[in-house]
C-alpha cells in the first residue's frame, strides 16, 4: 500500500475525528449516568410515601418520591398546560392548586383531558370536592425547552409548569409552594379524567442513539478521507504480481 496524505486535509480531518469520537464516548458516559439516575428515581417512586416536605428543603433526595397529600382542590383556580398528548390524542394537562391540611398550597398536575373536556362543566364527575387524599410524585419546576414558547398567563397559554409563575398569576398567597409541584398518579387500573400519570416513570434516555450518531459521523469522515485520497491517486493498494 502506498499512501501520501494531503497535509491540509489531514490537519482538518484529524481534529474533527477526535472531536466526534470524544462526543460519542461522552454520550456513552451520559448513558450510564442516565441509567443509574432512572434506577434511582424508580426506586424512589416505589418507596413508601412521604409527607410534603418544607418548601426550602433540598430536593436532591426527594425528587420523584411518592407523596401522601391530604387537603382539598381549589377547582376555581385550575389552569391548563397546552400541547399535551395521550396515546396520540391532543389535549391539555389540568393543573389545580391543592390546599393541604397544614394550610400550604401545592400545584397538582392532575393529568390529561381532551379539548372536549377542557370545560370543567363537562367533567363535573371528575371535580373532587371537599377534603380528600391523593397520591402524587414530587417534581421540580419545569424548564422551558429551546423550541417551547414562553408562557402567556394573560392569554391563558401555559406551556411549562413553573409553580412560581403560576402561583403569582393566580394570586395565591405566601403559603403557595414554588419550589416543586406534584404529578397525580393512578392508584388503580381504572382510567378516569383527568388521566393521571402511571407510577412507572418515563424519563427520556436517548444517549445511546446520540453516541451511535457521533460514531457514525466519525466513520463517514474516515470513509470520505480514504475515498478522497484514493481518487486523487494518493492511496494505492499494490496487487500481487503473477510469475
Amino acid at each position: 500500500m502506498k499512501f501520501r496524505p494531503f497535509l491540509w486535509l489531514t490537519i482538518v480531518s484529524l481534529p474533527a475525528l477526535l472531536v466526534l469520537v470524544g462526543l460519542g464516548s461522552w454520550q456513552l458516559q451520559r448513558l450510564q449516568w442516565k441509567n443509574d439516575l432512572i434506577s434511582s428515581f424508580e426506586a424512589r417512586a416505589a418507596a413508601p410515601a412521604i409527607a410534603v416536605p418544607a418548601a426550602d428543603a433540598g430536593l436532591d433526595d426527594v425528587e420523584f418520591r411518592r407523596l401522601s397529600l391530604e387537603g382539598a382542590f381549589l377547582h376555581d383556580r385550575e389552569i391548563f398546560l397546552t400541547g399535551r398528548t395521550y396515546e396520540g390524542n391532543a389535549g391539555f394537562h389540568v393543573v389545580t392548586p391543592f390546599k393541604l391540611d397544614d394550610g400550604r398550597l401545592i400545584l397538582i398536575n392532575r393529568g390529561w383531558v381532551s379539548e372536549d373536556y377542557r370545560d370543567p362543566a363537562k367533567r363535573s364527575f371528575s371535580q373532587i370536592n371537599g377534603k380528600t387524599s391523593i397520591s402524587g410524585i414530587l417534581r421540580r419546576p419545569g424548564v422551558k425547552g429551546y423550541f417551547v414558547p414562553e408562557n402567556e398567563p394573560d392569554n391563558g397559554f401555559w406551556f411549562t409548569l413553573i409553580p412560581g409563575q403560576i402561583n403569582q398569576h393566580l394570586g395565591l398567597d405566601a403559603a403557595a409552594i414554588n419550589a416543586f409541584y406534584a404529578d397525580a398518579v393512578r392508584t388503580s387500573d381504572v382510567v378516569t379524567l383527568p388521566i393521571a400519570a402511571k407510577t412507572k416513570l418515563n424519563l427520556r434516555n436517548a444517549h445511546l442513539s446520540y453516541a451511535l450518531t457521533w460514531y457514525g459521523i466519525a466513520l463517514a469522515l474516515i470513509g470520505v478521507y480514504i475515498a478522497f485520497h484514493y481518487q486523487a491517486g494518493r492511496l494505492q493498494f499494490k496487487r500481487g504480481q503473477k510469475d
